[in-house]
């Protein structure tokens, strides 16, 4: 069977490494709660307040690139540590990449190739830290155009198992979560959730 795309989506179906939010339990705490990631950031009335959510912005921007790096090397080492997404994902998120992983390694399959980032741009910064156990932690919601068109997912025997007309372009929404930001809230940051979002993709990087 050929994979349409090179990600994890478990919304439809497609081998996606942008993976939606609710693909399987979590190891790390419940997902951020809508209130954490999807509320607009209010309107601040000091330059600190400003400055804390822009900072907030830079390492959650950092944090999803690190993601995308992590995730590559992965699947593209089959001798490499899972351990390692914990370093950049958590809840729904680190659950469904693990799980895409290793089925791939069961599989004998091994990506080349990485992918690129064409567009990002934040939706929105809630740094609600009132209740990590509930969810209700410091998140971002990033928009993330990624390009896969220079990435293939090869079978034990070397042949690519990718479409030939696999879309290279997509967007999915995701969101960065801090549950350790009272501790660290400069480098706790992990990719929470994502959600595939059906719109116009951007052009191939």
């Amino acid at each position: 069977m050929k994979i349409r795309l090179g990600l994890i989506s478990c919304a439809t179906g497609t081998l996606m490494l942008a993976a939606v939010s609710a693909c399987g339990d979590s190891e790390a705490g419940p997902p951020p709660s809508p209130s954490a990631s999807s509320a607009p950031t209010a309107a601040t009335t000091s330059a600190s307040a400003t400055s804390t959510s822009d900072l907030a912005t830079i390492d959650a921007t950092a944090a999803i690139r690190n993601y995308y790096t992590v995730v590559d090397e992965l699947r593209s080492d089959p001798s490499s540590d899972l351990e390692q997404l914990k370093s950049v994902a958590t809840s729904a998120q680190l659950n469904a990449v693990q799980t895409l992983i290793r089925r791939q390694r069961n599989e004998g399959q091994r990506q080349t190739g990485a992918t690129s980032i064409g567009e990002l741009t934040v939706q929105s910064v809630n740094l609600d830290n009132s209740d990590p156990n509930a969810g209700k932690v410091p998140a971002v919601v990033i928009d993330v155009c990624w390009d896969v068109s220079k990435v293939d997912v090869l079978d034990e025997s070397g042949k690519s198992i990718i479409s030939p007309d696999r879309p290279d372009t997509g967007w999915t929404r995701y969101t960065v979560a801090n549950y350790a930001y009272a501790a660290d809230p400069t480098g706790g940051w992990r990719v929470a959730t994502g959600q595939d979002l059906e719109q116009t993709p951007c052009p191939a990087s």
